[in-house]
């Protein structure tokens, strides 16, 4: 199954369950790993997400990904705060983010596939963003991954659940 497709399943599958919880999905990552393959949740709550956090998500959402099957090979399940280098997924996470420092990944080109700038509007499907003080135009459908670039008060005031 496609990577990104395979997210958005999995994506609806937990979300709902892991808000019962408390927490809020961030992100829904396929990665390749030299032991095989991991599927990492990241999750966030107000006060922050404690080791203890992880495991319990973790132990509340893998019998459903079990009883589902999405994967069909064995793979890791890592659930982990976003932390510092904060992915960024959904439209809601871009506007919210707006000011913010991110890099940006392109599936495909035009004219670049990789952007550092600063997150503006998102308008007509694609997300305005500064670069160098110049604008680019960057279609929302072709970010093939986001994450931003946080100082260290940016990043507190995240943690404190701002903004």
């Amino acid at each position: 199954m496609e990577s990104l497709s395979l997210q958005m399943k999995i994506r609806e599958l937990v979300e709902e369950p892991i808000q019962r919880l408390g927490f809020d999905l961030v992100a829904v990552e396929w990665l390749g790993g030299r032991r095989g393959p991991i599927l990492r949740l990241s999750v966030e709550a107000l006060g922050g997400v404690t080791a203890e956090d992880c495991v319990r998500v973790s132990h509340h959402v893998s019998p459903l990904l079990d009883a589902e099957d999405p994967i069909r090979s064995t793979y890791t399940l890592e659930v982990s705060s976003p932390g510092i280098a904060r992915p960024v997924q959904r439209l809601a996470d871009f506007e919210r983010f707006q000011g913010y420092r991110a890099k940006i990944r392109l599936a495909e080109g035009p004219p670049r596939r990789r952007y550092t700038g600063v997150i503006g509007p998102v308008e007509d499907g694609e997300l305005l963003l500064s670069v160098d003080g110049q604008e680019h135009r960057v279609p929302i459908d072709l970010i093939e991954r986001a994450h931003l670039v946080l100082d260290l008060d940016e990043y507190q005031q995240l943690a404190e659940g701002e903004p």
